[in-house]
């Protein structure tokens, strides 16, 4: 800058007032620039760090110039304050001040989260009602009332297994057209069940206890089906007490059978109940109805893994308590399994990496279901081996079920359960052998199927 301006009053008068703003601006003018620059430097510092995080995203100036729109900053203020000429040079300013940041979207909710609780119960629910065998174990003592029983049971069981695979189609529809593949196809089934067992036994006690296993077993699968897991627990009480006061107090015969009966009438009535709700003020939906054939597989494949669990039941029953129990956590697994592989879809960039990410948790989850059956066996007087080969092959059919591949798991269930049981016919000296044998092969089989069919991207979009 150049030396002192003169100061001159204008007109020769002393005007204090024009001497005063004089020296101002004298002053202001000897500022040095540097000082200015560092002011407006401070102010749009502070202004970076004011809309920082509306800054740090943008992928270009013009993005922060809209910021500062939204700001309401003239033109005269972004001169004033922060000495520039033009809202887009103060974006490019403090776009160059601000580091980029990318903040990483919240995580996305597990879609296949499981109920806990829920899990936990239904694995319960499949071995509590067990406790109905001691308690009327006076009715059936004869062989051909056990072999009624359990070809009652294995007819139940694959009715159920199709029953329920066919309501869950309808349930994509409405839930009143679920409710109604159940009121017309849980009768059938006990129909049916009861008719063969009744075959078998004949008229007599036995005959009442094969028509209230078929009842039961159908009404059971309409609550659990519907997802009425509570409900049916409550409707057990009487047979739950029942069981637990029998070790130290045998009540007669009457009670026991007394016991029983209301179970299955509580059970009846609660099926009633919500069969009801579930039809009320629905009309009739036109969606169509899913072909008979998509549910062959499952009920199959209900078929061939009652005809193991019995004969495993046979050997060692305690061991298949064990196994029923596990069912509940087989379950959780399963949901977990889901959810870890979209987890790790969503973690890896090629297909490779994620089928061996998936083959990862595919052998996580097996492990973690088998490791407690191994215990139980031993503690039950089963031989593990056997035990970890059948549960290995139920849970991972049911892992391809979940993933609507139904016949790979029929037909080798249907082949273990075959070799099974015709070694036990035929050559009564390999039974012991056979479940070993036929269910471990069945189960590498499996694995295998679900490393190749689920190890790919585009079983899991």
């Amino acid at each position: 800058m150049s030396g002192p301006i003169a100061l001159e009053p204008p007109d020769g008068r002393d005007d204090t007032l024009t001497l005063r703003l004089a020296v101002e601006s004298t002053m202001t003018l000897r500022l040095p620039d540097r000082v200015r620059r560092a002011g407006r430097d401070s102010a749009i510092d502070r202004l970076a760090a004011h809309l920082a995080e509306q800054i740090g995203p943008a992928v270009h100036a013009y993005e922060v110039a809209a910021v500062l729109e939204s700001e309401g900053l003239t033109a005269q203020q972004i001169a004033d304050e922060y000495g520039h000429d033009s809202l887009f040079t103060l974006a490019e300013d403090l776009y160059s001040r601000v580091p980029r940041s990318f903040p990483e979207p919240p995580a996305a909710a597990d879609p296949w989260a499981p109920d806990h609780v829920r899990c936990a119960l239904r694995g319960a629910l499949f071995a509590l009602p067990g406790l109905a065998y001691p308690l009327t174990a006076r009715l059936w003592q004869s062989e051909e009332a056990v072999l009624a029983l359990v070809v009652a049971g294995l007819v139940s069981w694959s009715w159920g297994q199709g029953l329920g695979h066919r309501a869950y189609l309808r349930m994509a529809a409405a839930r009143a057209e679920a409710a109604r593949t159940l009121m017309a196809g849980a009768p059938l089934g006990a129909l049916l069940a009861s008719f063969l067992g009744l075959a078998l036994v004949g008229p007599g006690p036995a005959a009442v206890f094969v028509v209230g296993q078929s009842c039961y077993l159908a009404a059971a699968g309409v609550l659990l089906v519907l997802a009425r897991e509570r409900l049916l627990l409550g409707a057990l009480a009487p047979l739950i007490a029942g069981g637990a006061m029998l070790p130290w107090w045998d009540p007669g015969p009457l009670p026991r059978v007394g016991l029983s009966v209301l179970t299955l009438t509580l059970v009846v009535a609660a099926v009633g109940h919500c069969l009801r709700g579930a039809l009320k003020g629905s009309a009739k939906s036109n969606s169509p109805t899913p072909p008979f054939s998509s549910s062959l597989p499952y009920g199959l494949f209900g078929l061939a893994a009652g005809v193991l669990v019995a004969f495993a039941g046979q050997r060692h029953p305690f061991a298949v308590i064990a196994l029923t129990l596990s069912m509940g956590p087989a379950e959780w697994l399963l949901y977990r399994y889901r959810g870890l592989a979209v987890a790790a879809l969503r973690a890896t960039a090629t297909p490779a990496a994620f089928r061996w990410r998936s083959g990862a948790v595919l052998a996580g989850c097996l492990f973690v279901y088998l490791l407690p059956l191994f215990p139980a066996a031993l503690l039950t007087g089963a031989r593990p081996a056997p035990l970890l080969a059948l549960a290995a092959l139920l849970w991972t059919a049911l892992l391809l079920q979940a993933f609507g591949i139904a016949w790979l798991p029929a037909a080798v269930s249907l082949a273990a359960a075959t070799g099974v049981a015709s070694s036990d016919l035929l050559a009564p000296a390999l039974a012991p052998l056979a479940p070993l044998f036929c269910c471990t092969a069945a189960a590498t089989a499996l694995v295998g199927g679900t490393v190749h069919l689920l190890g790919r991207p585009t079983a899991h979009a």
